[in-house]
């Protein structure tokens, strides 16, 4: 829900995207804010839905007649996550003449000197900067009244399943990782190691990022104890999702998808995680081991490290981005005994995910509110 700025307060916008899990994740923070904000929804052009558009301080890529109008006045600050939604707030900074502030969730692609505060979770790599917040686990949760909603229309039918329900939630490829007929099979073959002493129910669900071949695999080699739903986005009444999030008893997690190992993670249900293998190309590899003697470097002893000053300049002369981790989220999780990794046995009665955003409010509150800089 969004409120309207009156005048003598700090106009906020909210640049949104087509993503429903990166847009929970910025009204997460603006209802915490307390304070009068606005939304910008901006939608991409069909290209550019699963496409990447080339990072830039324009709009581009945008489906102006479906999104919100960009005009004046402009904000003073803009609160944005993602590629498409934040570079569509850097061209609203250059409307402004450089006087909008820009608050960006997550990493940026380039220019991290042009945003006010990046507010970034484990899986980032970025720089030590003062303009940089890090934090563990991302901030998106669940929407408890829609879940509970959703629990009271499928109870009925859960009832009527064998016992224990796991969920096995499906997400896509993305890099570094491969997911194909292969990568699917794997996970049907550990997913029936692991329920072979008690299958109970196995729901599966994919998501609109599952490939067909991967959705193919499931269908034809489904368990005679699962239930397959596929998903469709003209038929989202039937998506058991949410049901599952309040009623499944155990959860399987494709690791290329942060939103649902944090969403189940933060409601404290046991959690395995399939590792996806990597893709093979030389890119990835390198990509591989450059994070690695990141992580070794980060843990060593001592001043002066090599390794951070070199990417800090490889990224000031645009020759390198800042590298993305996933594998970092699956190490945390592990760690704080939120998951396990697929195949072994599942945790029962675990903690909950700590929940950061009062950390993350704070600061963007002394920035708005204080008038201090993102950089302290």
């Amino acid at each position: 829900m969004s409120s309207l700025a009156t005048a003598g307060e700090k106009r906020i916008w909210l640049v949104i995207g087509d993503k429903p899990g990166d847009n929970a994740q910025v009204e997460i923070i603006a209802e915490a804010l307390g304070l009068p904000f606005e939304v910008r929804r901006v939608l991409p052009k069909e290209q550019f839905v699963l496409g990447k558009p080339s990072f830039d301080a324009s709009l581009y890529h945008l489906d102006l007649d479906r999104s919100d109008k960009l005009e004046p006045p402009w904000p003073d600050f803009i609160l944005t996550i993602g590629r498409r939604p934040s570079m569509a707030a850097l061209w609203i900074q250059e409307q402004s003449g450089g006087r909008t502030r820009i608050i960006l969730l997550g990493r940026p692609k380039k220019w991290i000197e042009r945003f006010e505060l990046v507010i970034v979770p484990s899986q980032y790599q970025l720089p030590e900067r003062s303009n940089v917040l890090n934090f563990d686990l991302p901030l998106m949760r669940s929407n408890e009244a829609a879940i509970a909603e959703a629990v009271k229309h499928w109870q009925e039918a859960f009832d009527g399943l064998d016992k224990p329900v796991t969920a096995l939630l499906v997400g896509g490829q993305t890099k570094p990782f491969r997911f194909d007929k292969a990568a699917a099979q794997e996970l049907l073959d550990k997913t029936s190691t692991v329920l072979s002493q008690s299958p109970g129910t196995l729901y599966i669900t994919t998501s609109r990022r599952t490939p067909p071949g991967v959705v193919n695999t499931l269908r034809e080699q489904l368990p005679a104890y699962a239930i397959l739903y596929e998903w469709d986005p003209d038929n989202r009444a039937d998506n058991p999702y949410l049901a599952l999030l309040g009623l499944a008893d155990q959860f399987i997690v494709t690791g290329d998808s942060i939103s649902m190992m944090v969403e189940v993670a933060r409601r404290g249900k046991p959690l395995a995680i399939f590792e996806l293998p990597y893709q093979k190309d030389l890119a990835t590899r390198l990509r591989r081991l450059l994070t690695e003697v990141g992580r070794i470097e980060a843990g060593a002893a001592g001043s002066g490290k090599v390794f951070p000053r070199l990417m800090a300049l490889l990224q000031k002369i645009r020759l390198a981005g800042y590298p993305r981790d996933l594998t970092a989220i699956h190490a945390l999780l592990y760690q704080q005994k939120l998951a396990v990794p697929l195949g072994n046995p599942f945790l029962r009665g675990g903690p909950r995910a700590v929940d950061e955003l009062a950390q993350v409010v704070e600061r963007i509150r002394r920035i708005v509110l204080q008038g201090q800089r993102g950089v302290q």
